[in-house]
């Protein structure tokens, strides 16, 4: 092993220059379409903390520098600002069960160590979920945030920023769910005498996952309304949470909107017995969007339109159904349009509501709100988009259901947090009908044209560098330009694990770092790529949500190169897996 890394320069390895006239990337002329990588000689190369540190502990006759030369030497690290301007940061998503449902940081030693070599590989901070169901569990606005601020505490220490997710949803039940965390067990037994206050399907099944958006302005929760408990809740972190936000390390809340903590009804659930790819189901059969609806159409003339009958059960494919059979289905009718504009406009007032009120709360701190809308890619490349209606996204061929979304958020000055970013089609079985890469592409493109930042996540877990590589490639879909632009605010990879930390995949997942960050070094200094942190303002509340909700035409995406310019290639990640391995043995 020794022996071969002889021959390899430890810094090309990385892509790293160390010395004077050491090897160095640089850019060959641009096309349209793909950036090209070559080698080069460069003088006067600049040298990076991590080369230098190397540099001196292998080949000096002195003892090697101590960690706070080394610090010193970091602090002062000098970037290609053209570079910077493509620099998209990277964040990690925690267990989901590190606080545990008695309230609790378990294995706070462990959680150190994974956070101090997460930090190895230059990740710029981690996301995690803040339990309603933990906090709140003890009666209304009986907060318990000791656990959490423990954990904020080693996230600090470590050096890591921190994106919080006001998680007002159960654990358990979703792709990827390992623990169980229910809302308030208080809120459960208002359930129990009053089940409507969940998402029910047609044949009357309730689903606890979360509450109801039929109940969002009712006031049956102990005197407040489910909107008046959010935003307690949210109150309530900010008090106890003021010196991490007022400090930095808090940069980012993600609003909580629905199952998974995304703004859509809960269609396709487990525990309903829903299996990939099934269309899923409307969730709005509850008494209190029934009664709505029922109001709506009498309002309009046609009492006698009811909610969807035929639109099938949760495995079913589209031509299974009468609703969305091509090319005669329900939902090309005057009925079953209405419908749908009704079903998409609750969940769009909902999340504007709620998210006015996270605006509110959080008025004037140094920090982003945002709000994830789920990557339902499977039926896409079909007539009716099933799967994507009945989670409540009204996305046709012909109508752009994502455009209102991307104004509503940018009402409140939200970032809009997308999912799938790793899938591509060729991955996806033939039967789903699934168009990952062009759904990525429609909805990225609504958050930028309508003057938004976006962001995304992995939605399944993944080490491999076809996986990286498509991140890498929607995250500057043009590649790397002067400009920086379009690129994604940032990027939180799914999720914290001994498999990630553990080789080669680590090895691996510090070169999606570097590549990620286009070639440079962790930057502490966010408004060196432009991501500085102003307070927040006021949401933008002079235009009617109506008018939102016309804006459906269908605008062209921006275009994609067919792949990364900045790709991990087969030879790159064995070079880091050895040098990791080399550097391990060595110190």
């Amino acid at each position: 092993m020794t022996s071969v890394l002889g021959m390899i320069n430890p810094n090309l390895i990385n892509g790293r220059n160390l010395h004077k006239g050491s090897p160095v990337f640089f850019r060959a002329e641009e096309s349209n379409r793909r950036v090209q990588w070559k080698f080069s000689i460069k003088e006067g190369s600049l040298r990076t903390p991590q080369a230098t540190a190397f540099s001196e502990v292998s080949s000096s006759t002195t003892e090697p520098k101590t960690m706070k030369t080394q610090a010193r030497e970091f602090n002062t690290t000098t970037y290609d600002d053209k570079m910077l301007n493509n620099y998209v940061p990277v964040y990690v998503m925690l267990q989901l069960g590190v606080i545990t449902n008695d309230n609790v940081l378990e294995n706070a030693e462990k959680l150190k160590a994974q956070l101090t070599k997460l930090k190895q590989s230059q990740v710029d901070g981690v996301m995690v979920d803040v339990w309603w169901g933990i906090v709140e569990s003890k009666g209304p606005k009986q907060y318990q945030w000791s656990a959490y601020r423990n954990l904020f505490q080693i996230v600090q220490s470590c050096g890591l920023k921190l994106q919080a997710i006001m998680s007002f949803h159960r654990c358990g039940g979703n792709i990827g769910d390992d623990v169980n965390i229910p809302i308030p067990k208080w809120v459960l037994e208002i359930g129990d005498t009053n089940p409507d206050i969940f998402y029910t399907n047609k044949i009357g099944n309730r689903n606890k996952e979360c509450l109801s958006l039929s109940v969002d302005n009712l006031s049956l929760f102990k005197g407040r309304t489910a909107v008046e408990m959010y935003r307690d809740y949210m109150k309530s972190f900010r008090e106890n949470m003021e010196d991490f936000i007022s400090s930095g390390v808090i940069i980012d809340i993600e609003v909580g909107l629905g199952p998974a903590g995304e703004l859509r009804y809960p269609s396709y659930s487990e525990t309903q017995g829903w299996v990939f790819p099934g269309i899923g189901e409307f969730q709005c059969y509850d008494k209190y969007l029934r009664s709505d609806y029922e109001e709506e159409v009498r309002r309009i003339g046609h009492p006698e339109w009811k909610l969807p009958e035929n639109a099938g059960q949760y495995n079913d494919v589209p031509e299974e159904t009468g609703f969305f059979e091509s090319p005669n289905g329900t939902y090309l009718k005057e009925e079953g349009k209405f419908f749908l504009s009704w079903y998409s406009r609750k969940l769009l007032l909902h999340g504007d509501q709620i998210l006015d009120e996270a605006n509110k709360v959080f008025l004037g701190c140094k920090l982003k709100l945002a709000a994830k809308v789920s990557g339902i890619h499977w039926w896409y490349k079909t007539e009716s988009h099933a799967a994507e209606l009945t989670a409540g996204y009204y996305n046709l061929k012909n109508r752009d259901g994502y455009r209102a979304i991307a104004r509503m958020m940018r009402r409140h000055h939200a970032i809009l947090n997308f999912t799938c970013l790793e899938m591509r089609n060729t991955e996806q079985p033939a039967e789903a009908k699934s168009g990952p890469q062009e759904l990525v592409r429609q909805v990225l493109s609504c958050g930028w044209r309508e003057g938004i930042e976006v962001a995304g996540e992995n939605a399944l877990p993944r080490f491999d560098r076809d996986g990286y590589n498509q991140i890498i490639l929607n995250a500057r879909p043009n590649g790397i330009n002067r400009d920086g632009k379009p690129r994604m605010f940032g990027f939180t990879y799914l999720r914290l694990s001994d498999k990630l930390l553990s080789e080669p995949n680590f090895a691996t997942f510090k070169t999606f770092m570097k590549r990620m960050h286009a070639n440079q070094e962790y930057c502490s200094e966010p408004e060196r790529y432009n991501h500085e942190l102003l307070p927040l303002e006021r949401s933008i509340n002079d235009e009617p949500l109506e008018k939102f909700m016309e804006e459906t035409e269908l605008v062209d995406p921006y275009t994609w190169l067919e792949e990364t310019d900045m790709s991990i290639t087969p030879l790159e990640s064995l070079l880091s897996l050895l040098r990791s391995k080399f550097l391990r043995n060595k110190f």
